[in-house]
Order: structure tokens, then sequence, then C-alpha cells
């Protein structure tokens, strides 16, 4: 029998904490299934940064903003309002690190020309969206809302969360709420 008045004193959380923990306990397993991702030859170049400091977070938000007004990209102003409320940031990067396969998929004849140019090798890019679709494949299985941003990731980068040798990220925020707030948003 519950007494009336008497309730507060067993321990619980509410159903908003509990979610946000929810959250949060995804968050380090989402960074694991990007480490694990297949990569091109075996070649370990995969880096994340799990955020879920609010300063940090703050910091990312304000550079979104930064490059929105900067750049005139309103998405990225867009995307920082709607990661404004998300307890946590997967942020998944990939170093600069040519496939040394010589197939031209970059634009450049040799893997010797492309660091020449110090351009991106397209596996690269191949790398970091099979880490990121393994992240986001187990936070669907957790059933935490999410989204892939680029525009998370560019201000990670621009503000050199990474070091400098990951030149590209994708950014994804979680969130347990009635409806994605990653989608349906207004332009």
């Amino acid at each position: 029998m519950v007494i009336p008045g008497k309730f507060e004193k067993f321990p619980m959380q509410t159903s908003s904490e509990a979610e946000k923990q929810a959250a949060l306990n995804a968050a380090p397993f989402m960074a694991a299934a990007a480490r694990t991702a297949p990569k091109t030859r075996g070649m370990d170049n995969i880096r994340t940064v799990v955020i879920d400091d609010p300063s940090a977070k703050q910091r990312i938000l304000e550079k979104m903003i930064e490059i929105a007004k900067r750049e005139n990209r309103p998405s990225f102003e867009r995307d920082a309002n709607s990661i404004a409320a998300s307890p946590a940031l997967v942020v998944v990067g990939v170093e600069r690190n040519p496939s040394g396969l010589n197939c031209g998929f970059c634009g450049y004849p040799t893997c010797e020309a492309l660091e020449q140019a110090k351009g991106i090798c397209a596996f690269n890019s191949i790398d970091l969206g099979i880490a990121t679709g393994s992240a986001v494949a187990i936070a669907g299985n957790f059933h935490i809302d999410n989204r892939v941003m680029f525009s998370i990731g560019r201000a990670c980068l621009d503000l050199k969360f990474f070091g400098e040798n990951v030149k590209q990220a994708l950014g994804i925020p979680l969130s347990v709420t009635g409806k994605n707030p990653f989608f349906d948003r207004k332009s």
C-alpha cells in the first residue's frame, strides 16, 4: 500500500533523469563501435570524443553559430539550436592518412601525389562513414534519437578538439524525448 506523502523517501529517478542517463550510457558504446568498425587495410585512424560537459558543448554551439554568421550557413545555427538540449554529443573524426593503394579515388594518380598536395585520402572518408554508421547503429539499438551532423564535426575541427592531423569529423547529438528534435526542424 502506498501512503500519500511518503513516496519521496524512496530513492528513484524521474523519467527525464533516467532518459538523460540512458543517452549518456549509450555514448561510450557508440565510441567503441566507431573504434572497432572495419577500416581500410586495418589502419586505425579513427578518433572519437564524447562531449557531455555543458561548457564544452557550449563552446561547440557558439562556434557553430559563429560559422553560420561568418560563412552565411544558416543550417549551422539551426543545428546548434537543435542540439542545445542534447545531453551528449559523440564526435567521430578520421586522421589524414593515405591508404597506400594508389587507387586514384582521391583525384590524384598516387598516394605520393596526394601527400604532396596535402589532400585527403578517399578511404579516410569511407572509414569515417563506416565508423559513424557503426556508432549510430548502437544509438538505434539503445533507442536513442540521433542524427549525423557535419556542422558539429566542423565546429570541433575548428576548435582543435582532435589536434592537427584529424581533417574530417562528424558529430552525433543524442536525445531521449517524445520526438526526435534533430528532424522536422525549421530551416
